[in-house]
């Protein structure tokens, strides 16, 4: 027997057409918690943006694209569009909205470095607060590498393989509190690797290559696990819908194909990005080198010509001056 909540739900979605891009616009919901959030986070980010060009500060255009318009408009199209309304409705729409909420969202966020945008803007005791925070223990154990690592990969698993994800489907609020799992396990593992945050305990780029490489495959993975499951997830309440445009079983087919082919894509983007980093950094470092050699061979030439001075001064070679 399904609880109340778990009824009313599939009544309701025994409305819903089926999906189609369009629903993406036409069954958008912005009633929710979600969209004052995001509004809100993003009239912090452009206000701090603003403080900093009033000042005559210089902050890239490429940060504030990538934080505002790319990482909260990710979670905004995951929650608050049609893909939000159908989530519960289709495991394929839940799959995508999975990897729009713990992956893209995360990755372009963290590409928008908020955290260096409020270091250079809060007042005095605010920014105290954000630096203590990033250099607690607590911080520092959760967003360790291998400690975020494990919350990344152990999360889906978990999800379908437990009875976590059927009970998401008859409970708001661990609807909802999985949503925001994603993102803040998406971030965990994201930020230290990809973003361009000044974070502590930062692993070295090798390290950091190792650590995508290894992840990579693994979303892959469980996305075939999904596909070839003599079962199918949360098979009492798919069933209750009674969907007359798809089945079940083929919703899960494709829930699990897009799993396994997204997250593929999305690490390769993410892992380019990531090289071009990379490089950017090691030209900086020879950039650097350059420069301190090239004051060092400067202060080489002024001590050789002081000295050759002297030696003119005192009527003897240069050489004998040394």
């Amino acid at each position: 027997m399904l609880p109340t909540t778990a009824l009313t739900s599939i009544s309701a979605n025994n409305a819903l057409p089926p999906f189609t891009p369009a629903t993406l616009f036409t069954a958008a919901n912005l009633d929710q918690w979600m969209a004052i959030a995001l509004v809100v986070i993003a009239g912090l980010y452009l206000y701090g943006v603003h403080k900093l060009r009033a000042r005559g500060d210089r902050w890239p255009i490429g940060r504030t694209l990538a934080f505002v318009p790319g990482g909260l408009g990710t979670v905004a199209v995951a929650t608050l569009s049609g893909l939000g309304t159908y989530d519960d409705t289709l495991f394929s729409a839940h799959m995508v909205q999975h990897m729009l909420l713990s992956m893209v969202g995360p990755i372009l966020m963290a590409l928008g470095a908020p955290v260096t945008l409020a270091l250079r803007t809060l007042p005095a005791n605010p920014k105290s607060w954000l630096l203590a925070l990033l250099h607690s223990r607590f911080f520092r154990l959760v967003s360790h590498p291998l400690i975020a690592f494990a919350f990344f990969i152990a999360t889906p698993y978990a999800l379908y393989l437990s009875g976590w994800y059927p009970a998401t489907l008859t409970s708001t609020w661990l609807h909802e509190f999985t949503h925001v799992h994603f993102m803040i396990v998406g971030s965990l593992f994201f930020w230290p690797l990809i973003g361009l945050d000044p974070l502590p305990g930062r692993w070295p780029y090798p390290a950091r290559a190792l650590m995508m490489i290894i992840s990579m495959p693994l979303h892959a993975v469980l996305g075939v696990i999904i596909m070839q499951m003599a079962g199918r997830i949360a098979t009492s309440y798919y069933e209750g819908l009674n969907l007359s445009w798809i089945t079940p079983e083929m919703d899960q087919q494709v829930g699990g194909g897009l799993l396994w082919s997204s997250g593929d894509i999305i690490s390769l983007l993410m892992l380019a990005a990531f090289v071009t980093q990379w490089i950017r950094s090691d030209e900086r470092t020879a950039a650097r080198i350059d420069r301190q050699l090239d004051r060092t061979t400067g202060e080489d030439n002024e001590l050789e010509a002081y000295n050759a001075h002297l030696a003119r001064l005192a009527g003897r070679p240069a050489a004998e001056q040394r």
